[in-house]
């Protein structure tokens, strides 16, 4: 269940050992007004503390431990069973030696309480028979917590290092696709657009028209290497990589305006401590996006939005572009790879012509749900 809010199960657990508690104590007594409204209080009370056993071990143990004291000094013979069980929550959660440190001072504290009460004659017997039995429940019961936590924390381990490997061998397979690419692809498309440049410059040097067709392979080649350069660029941006996020924008921004698109900014809320990964996906739309708009939307303007709030982050690029309205959009490569960063993040992505014209992106993404 986590240590957040206290469960329907932990309250459970808790008011069982309440229940036997009071049984135990009514059923070693002639009624239960012999107990007294101290004892009645004490036993209710080291039960139900273990309702918040996950959320605070340790105060949970310091509770559970001066309740078990007390029911044993108003003269109230009955195991310290709540304790034994806030001991295991607290070994767990890793308190070990805050833990042996509350037990010593326990294993004193109870034998004293009971003698005090004068539920024992024969009390230098009493006192050597309880302590081994008490030092024994305490131990069995701080060996189970230490060792589920050590059951734990292996597990974690081992999921920890299943994402390291898988994410090494991904980061290898992507650095050895970009070198095929870089090293055969790469290639071939600089001398078909060099071919067709020398071409066309050829042509015109003789003062012959161009044919179309070779204009468009000269094109065709230009687009092909740019696609070709920012694909090499994305497959090599690994952790070796500077990061870019949200404090990068405006000079994305400014290298839209150098392409003579009046691009605006506006980032509301606080951003500084938006989750790496939603801040890299942020930079990665944006980007995409006044990509977009300088090769296909024919925009003379867009305004980028970014609105950081408590739960969400959302990002809005509208253009002026002449997208029609009742056109649905083609999905490229660049439109498919934004929908799927921001699905990983559990986000929404729309994409779409608005009414009055021009073109909208808009992503939502969760913030507190990414690292």
């Amino acid at each position: 269940m986590g240590r957040g809010l206290i469960g329907v199960k932990d309250w459970a657990t808790a008011a069982a050992m309440a229940v036997i508690l009071l049984v135990t104590g009514v059923s070693r007594q002639h009624s239960a007004t012999d107990l007294g409204l101290l004892g009645l209080v004490l036993l209710t009370a080291g039960g139900l503390a273990l309702a918040a056993r996950r959320r605070a071990p340790v105060p949970v143990l310091a509770v559970t431990g001066v309740c078990a004291v007390g029911y044993q000094a108003v003269g109230f013979d009955v195991p310290a069973v709540a304790y034994l069980f806030a001991v295991y929550a607290a070994v767990r959660a890793g308190h070990r030696t805050l833990t042996v440190a509350a037990s010593v001072v326990m294993l004193a504290a109870l034998p004293l309480a009971a003698l005090a009460s004068g539920l024992h004659d024969t009390g230098e017997a009493f006192a050597q028979a309880r302590g081994a039995l008490e030092l024994a429940w305490l131990i069995a019961a701080g060996a189970a917590g230490e060792a589920l936590r050590q059951a734990e924390r292996r597990a974690d381990e081992a999921e920890r290092t299943r994402e390291e490997t898988a994410r090494h061998r991904a980061d290898e397979e992507r650095l050895h696709i970009a070198r095929e690419l870089h090293d055969s692809l790469t290639h071939q498309i600089s001398i078909i657009k060099l071919q067709a440049e020398v071409a066309v410059h050829v042509a015109r040097k003789r003062g012959e028209k161009v044919p179309e067709a070779l204009l468009a392979i000269q094109e065709a080649g230009r687009e092909a290497t740019r696609e070709l350069r920012a694909t090499l660029q994305a497959l090599r941006d690994d952790d070796t990589t500077p990061p870019r996020g949200l404090d990068h924008l405006p000079e994305l921004v400014e290298r839209a305006r150098m392409t003579g698109l009046e691009a605006t900014l506006t980032i509301e809320g606080a951003h500084h401590d938006v989750p790496a990964a939603l801040d890299r996906t942020v930079y990665r739309i944006v980007q995409e996006s006044l990509t977009n708009i300088a090769r296909h939307a024919d925009a003379a303007t867009a305004s980028v939005r970014i609105d950081c709030g408590p739960d969400a982050l959302t990002i809005r690029v509208d253009d002026d572009g002449k997208a029609a309205p009742d056109t649905a959009p083609t999905p490229g490569v660049g439109l498919l790879g934004m929908r799927e960063r921001v699905t990983a993040l559990g986000g929404r992505l729309r994409a779409e012509p608005r009414t009055e014209g021009g073109f909208t992106v808009q992503a939502e993404l969760p913030v507190g749900q990414t690292s």
